[in-house]
């Protein structure tokens, strides 16, 4: 028995995917309005952000689903309401030395 198996480095093109879907996340003009917001105020309900935005919930709420998919800001629900907040850690990451390295030559 000689079995072959082919190797692919899965962990990097993983990373990139990751990445990609970051990066597509903040490059919008209205999500990364929503994220000053959410700065300004540490915390922000869909109730302020749709008014502040004039934005209708529907469409506030498409692109908070894609900012939390990214994972580049958290929803706590409280009530009937949800609040959100930055996740700190992300943004720091998606800003730090450690990811323009990936890219960035000596």
């Amino acid at each position: 028995m000689n079995k072959h198996f082919q190797l692919t480095d899965v962990s990097l093109e993983s990373t990139f995917s990751k990445y990609e879907k970051k990066f597509k996340a903040l490059a919008d003009q209205r999500r990364l309005h929503i994220l000053h917001e959410i700065t300004e105020n540490g915390e922000v309900c869909v109730c302020d952000l749709s008014e502040k935005l004039q934005l209708p919930q529907s469409k506030l709420s498409y692109h908070l689903k894609i900012l939390m998919d990214a994972q580049v800001i958290e929803k706590e629900t409280r009530g009937t309401w949800s609040y959100y907040t930055l996740n700190h850690s992300e943004i720091n990451h998606l800003l730090s030395e450690e990811l323009c390295c990936l890219f960035r030559r000596d």
